[in-house]
């Protein structure tokens, strides 16, 4: 048995709770921003490739208390790092955070570390030197509240790295939380269409597509731990065949996107065929032209915020236009809407039905239901 730890974006919690209820586990100890939870090994492979809104996952290597730093070195010193890292492998230490705690400073927590998983590798190993040339460790220090949690990074690229996006456009939304709106939205394939009219370079329909056929998000890319020794290309190549035979290809889904753009749509649909979603349809066209010949549906879009000063009256009267074509042109659909803008409701000319508040990157939003 082992612990694992997946981060995920504040606000979002709950939805990484539900999938990993939704996968089998259970007794999820919840923290902002991470859920604990209790695994095995094959687990690391599972959730890397199945968590839709996680940003990463973690290895927990141990818990404890420090309040000096020769504590910090001579209870790090004491774990079994050798069961995971070899003589051979690299163990950067890559993100330190230290809150509410006497051991505050960052770099001097990294350096103590680093030096005493060395120490305890040299002696597990019986060597007086560690080349570091092999597989990669990167090793995350959490002190709060004089509490360390050491912890070994699984994933390596962030888990909204799917691997079917060709370019990067200038704002684009995170997979992760493009995800989360449509988990959240519990839009139903089988019965409703989904529309995003300012789809951008398309992340928000692709991952629709992928939720809709139960295609596992991380089936494209590579992961930091299939190169560990503990991890055979067996066992992971055993957890892909089984992803890969609960894709649901008989499924086609309503799904339609449209931009002003065709500079951006152009994007999208070399994103939509890696994907392999090619029965995703695109258009280029003005969002208050946008329609749908389908009854019902759901809405799900992230229009431009208007951050600079410049760009925010622009988004004002745009989102006037939102209010007043969603009204004529999605008669009996429900709308979801990403934005910072705290004064959207007035400019939409309707009341949410209920609003959660969510981060887009560093930037705090509010994701609006209307229904």
């Amino acid at each position: 048995m082992i612990t694992l730890i997946a981060t995920v974006a504040m606000g979002l919690e709950s939805v990484l709770s539900r999938e990993l209820k939704n996968l089998g586990y259970e007794n999820l100890r919840v923290d902002n921003g991470k859920i604990e939870f209790d695994a095995e090994l094959q687990d690391i492979c599972k959730t890397n490739l199945w968590l839709r809104t996680a940003g990463r996952i973690f290895l927990k290597i141990a818990e404890f208390k420090a309040t000096t730093f020769d504590e910090l070195f001579e209870k790090t010193k004491k774990l079994h790092w050798s069961d995971w890292i070899g003589k051979d492998d690299y163990f950067p230490v890559t993100k330190v955070s230290s809150r509410k705690s006497i051991l505050f400073s960052k770099s001097d927590s990294q350096a103590i570390v680093n030096k005493a998983v060395a120490e305890s590798l040299k002696k597990s190993y019986k060597v007086d030197t560690l080349p570091e040339t092999g597989g990669e460790f990167p090793i995350r220090i959490q002190i709060e509240n004089d509490m360390v949690v050491l912890s070994i990074d699984t994933s390596g690229d962030g888990l909204h790295k799917r691997g079917y996006r060709s370019h990067m456009n200038a704002a684009p939304l995170r997979e992760t939380l493009a995800a989360a709106l449509i988990l959240l939205s519990r839009w139903n394939p089988e019965e409703d269409a989904l529309m995003d009219p300012m789809c951008g370079t398309g992340t928000l329909l692709i991952e629709a597509g992928l939720i809709a056929k139960n295609i596992a998000p991380g089936l494209k890319r590579k992961f930091i731990s299939e190169y560990w020794r503990a991890l055979s290309p067996e066992i992971w190549e055993k957890e892909r065949s089984l992803a890969r035979e609960q894709i649901k290809h008989d499924v086609k889904p309503r799904i339609l996107g449209s931009d002003i753009d065709s500079g951006v749509l152009s994007i999208a649909r070399e994103n939509i065929a890696i994907a392999g979603l090619d029965d995703i349809f695109v258009q280029t066209l003005d969002m208050e032209d946008s329609s749908s010949r389908y009854e019902r549906g759901k809405v799900i879009t992230n229009p431009p915020y208007g951050e600079r000063l410049g760009d925010r009256e622009d988004a004002e009267k745009l989102y006037k236009k939102m209010g007043k074509s969603f009204r004529k042109n999605f008669k009996g659909w429900h709308y979801y809407v990403l934005t910072s803008n705290e004064e959207f409701e007035t400019m939409f000319g309707k009341r949410c039905t209920r609003k959660r508040k969510l981060f887009n990157g560093s930037i705090r939003c509010d994701f609006y239901h209307y229904y």
